[in-house]
């Protein structure tokens, strides 16, 4: 965690102040609150701003520093990063978060780790997937993401639905705890030893690395601690294959990219030259203002790759601050005697590569004649070189960058002859030749030589319109054996931020502007306005949860052109498609609410269900299409959808419909109903009851409480609520009392079962399926009404909702 208080905010402030890419001044730091967790505090972006790198990762908005917790989940690849979404200066660290399938297109997602959600500093630190369960903190299919963060001792998070949430273990108690200054944990299994093994850094009797061994990820035992005076914050710990199939070697790092290589057995790390001077994996500005620190390698990845990030401090712009490094692989080669790390690119660039265009023999000298690249312009290439030096009379050669109309240029990478040089950086020839490999992306330019032996990270002062580039040879002459530059695509675009749901992607629009928003996807059309995935069917169950706001109608497309929406201008939800209204129905549509729509399509049959009715309010039949692809529909103004998901287990209840929400935002993300609010939310169904048994199961997702509501009257200014809360207790209340509590742990992201019992003025509830009951108590306010659930300071989900 780059956090030397007093000197980072000084040095950024500085930064800040004399940047004249930062137009927009940095907001106030701010922090959430758990009803509006998972927060997307981004303005919509088509990151195409001038100095935005387009194929290295910048925040959509908002301050960017270390990466954290870098790995690969269920075929995902995620980045955490340090982030204060409200501003452009460090304050008030949040966990960014950002995702991809092959490491190269990037999507931001919602933050991970929120202050005022999770406690504690929320700093540096590693993850890792937890896939045989050690930690027992599973809930469901998948295995948990496990998060480590904090300051002068280490705090857990947890995540059981792939890192769309976090919940805090155990309220955010330190499992370790430091009484110096300490901070960035990075945890890695050790598969000999049979343990996880946690790194980090401390001040405590001078810098050093501090390292933990634990079989469970929550009790951790003190191991051992490596001393080293060079060694400072974010520390990583990696093996590598010495030459490719030699000796497996242990490489400790820390924030700079210093490192050295030794031994490690599970509890000790060994240099295997002791006393010497560390090596650095990188040679460009490595600093909290360069352009390269705080790298961090990938937990978890299939294989034996070892890929690394790191965050590059001096790239900013109007609406962000920092960026990341394009990922590389990492390698440890012997060179002159010496293990030394190397850094190339990850294959996986192919994704990005356009038709690229490739000179071999050239001589290059000081004519601009010579000069295979004269005339070429690019903002975002790839280029690609080999260079005979040995029968080579020129004292430089090399490359000028962001070259502008005069000839002028913004950055040169350079191979100095005499000095054996490439950029800066020591680069001896092999076989009298230098290879070159750059990526160059507008500010941000990361140079690669001989194979990933030297690895120079920079950025520069990008200009826009500055995009020539040319290759140049001075005092003599060098034979360009071969040369290739290859544009990219731009990395953006080909993920959904915020839209939830199983329909294949990438989505597009098909008319009207849709932007991210936390809510889900914002449609705004004058006419009709479509967003369509890829993905298609012929007969499904196809739902989703809208939001009019100014729109007259929004709803679901599906089989490319029926439309099924709900119509708070005329009342109705209708079906229809171009050139006949098939069928309408009276309905009770209201603005800024979530309405829940599901159509069931089989063969030339279509039934339309509102806000989880059992019955259909539409029924209808229609030949024109048989199948087309999945889509969303707004109409003249805007609105928000959400969980477009096709054939999903859903909402389980036998209330009926449909319910109507009184307060909170309340939807359908297919596992169940998600309820969020700030203070007591409620959704009403229109049963009601006097005596029976009530239950369901309840999770809280985030903040304080989850529960069943009864006997209420339509607007819930009465009612009997139990619920569960995170406190610490289980309690039965009504407005203006509380009539009874059962202390027990109530753990965020775990699920439990309620079940009411109310006879008469006598009410029982009962947790997770006891024979008896927790609570007993009687009250004599409401003897009948209306059935519903409740979230209380936060989000929950809520399942199996039945009453007998």
């Amino acid at each position: 965690m780059v956090i030397w208080l007093m000197r980072v905010r000084a040095l950024v402030t500085l930064v800040l102040l004399v940047s004249a890419a930062v137009v927009v001044p940095a907001g106030p730091a701010s922090a959430g609150v758990a009803g509006d967790y998972p927060e997307f505090p981004y303005a919509p972006t088509a990151y195409t701003e001038p100095h935005r790198g387009q194929v290295h990762f910048s925040a959509a908005g908002g301050w960017m520093n270390d990466v954290n917790a870098p790995l690969y989940a269920d075929g995902v690849y995620h980045l955490f990063f340090q982030h204060n979404p409200h501003g452009l200066q460090w304050d008030t660290m949040h966990w960014g978060h950002a995702v991809s399938t092959d490491l190269v297109h990037w999507t931001q997602r919602p933050v991970a780790l929120e202050p005022g959600v999770h406690p504690g500093n929320l700093w540096s630190g590693g993850g890792v997937v937890d896939t045989a369960n050690t930690s027992g903190l599973r809930t469901g299919s998948r295995a948990p993401i496990v998060v480590f963060t904090g300051t002068d001792g280490v705090s857990v998070a947890y995540s059981n639905d792939g890192g769309d949430t976090f919940q805090p273990y155990d309220h955010g108690r330190k499992v370790i705890t430091m009484p110096a200054e300490s901070r960035d944990p990075k945890v890695f299994w050790h598969e000999p030893t049979r343990r996880w093994v946690m790194v980090f850094w401390s001040a405590g009797g001078g810098n050093a690395a501090h390292f933990y061994t634990s079989p469970d990820l929550l009790t951790w035992t003190f191991a051992s601690r490596y001393a080293a005076d060079w060694l400072f914050e974010c520390p990583d710990m990696f093996p590598l294959r010495l030459d490719g199939t030699g000796p497996e070697k242990w490489i400790l790092s820390d924030a700079s990219g210093e490192y050295v290589v030794g031994a490690f057995d599970g509890t000790t790390f060994t240099a295997d030259r002791s006393g010497a001077a560390p090596l650095r994996m990188d040679e460009g500005d490595n600093r909290v203002d360069g352009s390269y620190y705080a790298a961090l390698t990938f937990s978890n990845l299939p294989g034996r790759r070892t890929v690394q990030m790191a965050w590059m401090p001096g790239n900013r712009g109007s609406v962000w601050t920092g960026s990341a490094t394009f990922p590389v692989e990492l390698g440890l080669r012997t060179y002159a005697g010496v293990p030394r790390v190397t850094r190339t690119p990850v294959p996986e660039i192919a994704g990005l590569r356009t038709a690229g265009t490739t000179w071999t023999g050239r001589t290059l000298t000081a004519d601009p004649a010579t000069d295979p690249l004269r005339g070429a312009s690019a903002d975002a290439y790839e280029l690609t070189a080999e260079f005979d030096t040995a029968g080579a009379t020129a004292s430089r050669f090399g490359f000028r960058l962001g070259v502008r109309p005069d000839g002028t240029s913004t950055r040169d990478v350079t191979y100095d002859r005499a000095a054996g040089t490439l950029d800066g950086g020591v680069l001896p020839p092999v076989g009298g030749r230098v290879r070159v490999r750059l990526i160059v992306d507008r500010g941000q330019v990361e140079t690669f030589g001989n194979d990933g032996r030297l690895s120079v990270t920079r950025t520069a002062d990008f200009e826009p319109g500055a995009y020539g580039v040319r290759a140049y040879a001075e005092g003599g002459s060098v034979k360009l054996t071969s040369l290739t530059l290859t544009p990219l695509r731009p990395a953006w675009g080909t993920g959904e931020s915020t839209l939830r749901g199983d329909v294949a992607g990438p989505w597009r629009a098909a008319g009207g502007t849709w932007t991210d928003t936390a809510d889900g996807k914002r449609g705004e059309a004058s006419g009709d306005g479509f967003y369509l995935g890829t993905g298609t069917g012929t007969d499904f169950t196809y739902e989703a949860d809208v939001r009019l706001d100014t729109a007259a109608a929004a709803g679901l497309t599906f089989r490319g052109n029926y439309t099924l929406n709900v119509d708070a201008a005329a009342g109705v939800m209708k079906l229809w498609r171009p050139g006949r209204e098939i069928a309408t129905a009276a309905a009770t549509v209201a603005r800024g609410r979530f309405h829940h729509l599901r159509v069931v399509a089989r063969g030339n049959r279509f039934q339309g269900y509102l806000d989880h009715a059992l019955a259909p309010v539409i029924d209808a039949t229609d030949d024109t299409y048989a199948a087309g692809a999945f889509g969303l529909n707004v109409f003249q103004g805007a609105a928000v959808l959400q969980n477009a998901r096709i054939g999903a287990p859903g909402w389980r209840q036998n209330l009926g419909g449909p319910w109507t929400p009184v307060a909170g935002a309340w939807t359908a993300p297919g596992d169940g109903l998600a309820g969020r609010r700030t203070g007591d939310g409620f959704s009403l169904s229109p049963r009601t009851g006097g005596d029976f048994t009530y239950e369901a199961a309840l999770r809280v997702v985030a903040g304080r409480a989850t529960g069943l509501t009864f006997r209420a009257t339509p607007g819930a200014t009465g009612h009997y609520t139990a619920n569960i809360d995170t406190d610490g207790y289980v309690k039965l209340w009504r407005p203006g009392r509380d009539l009874a509590t059962h202390p027990t742990a109530i753990v965020p992201g775990r699920t439990y079962h309620l079940r009411v019992v109310a006879a008469g003025n006598r009410f029982e509830v009962y947790l997770d399926g006891g024979a008896t009951p927790v609570i007993t108590a009687t009250d004599d306010a409401y003897a009948n009404g209306l059935f519903g659930v409740n979230v209380f300071d936060g989000s929950a989900l809520i399942q199996d909702v039945t009453v007998r």
